[in-house]
């Protein structure tokens, strides 16, 4: 990171019954947020809905496939001001191709506010990789500079924090 510059890691992550991880209490992202800030001295804004809560995986996925195929954008739960940060760090788990439809939500309210900022994609997931997810935010924030995304698989996230590392490694950061 740039001295001088201050950066945000802003993510949805879904506690519960989570697939090949089973019901969890931290959410698989939540984990990979906490690891950048840990690494990067970043400050965090949590994207948080009800609308999933206690919900099994299998009607989960459904309402997130029908949510997407829809476009619905569900709220969430305060706001952030973006203004003093130069680089945003975007994460969230993969359903159906894509982020949840609550960062999409996230993304309408907040596009002019990322003009000029520098804008890293992560994902979790089971085999989806970075999906469309990378894309998806380049879209959202045409005026932004949106970097190398990471993907890691969330049965692997805790064991992970060395790949975080030379993921940030890689983009120029100098972690703690």
């Amino acid at each position: 990171m740039t001295t001088g510059s201050k950066a945000l890691v802003v993510f949805f992550s879904h506690a519960g019954d989570n697939y090949s991880v089973g019901n969890i209490k931290v959410g698989n992202t939540k984990i990979v947020a906490d690891y950048i800030t840990a690494l990067t001295g970043a400050e965090q804004f949590e994207i948080i809905t009800h609308k999933y809560d206690g919900m099994a995986y299998t009607p989960l996925i459904r309402l997130a496939k029908e949510e997407a195929h829809r476009g619905e954008l569900p709220e969430y739960e305060g706001d952030v001001d973006l203004s003093g940060y130069d680089t945003i760090f975007i994460g969230g788990p993969v359903w159906w191709g894509t982020y949840p439809q609550v960062m999409f939500t996230f993304f309408k309210k907040h596009e002019a506010d990322m003009q000029g900022k520098t804008v890293i994609p992560f994902t979790t997931h089971e085999g989806s990789g970075l999906a469309a997810c990378a894309d998806d935010v380049a879209a959202a924030f045409a005026g932004a500079n949106v970097t190398q995304g990471f993907s890691i698989y969330g049965h692997e996230v805790r064991t992970g924090q060395e790949q975080v590392k030379q993921w940030l490694a890689a983009l120029g950061y100098t972690t703690r």
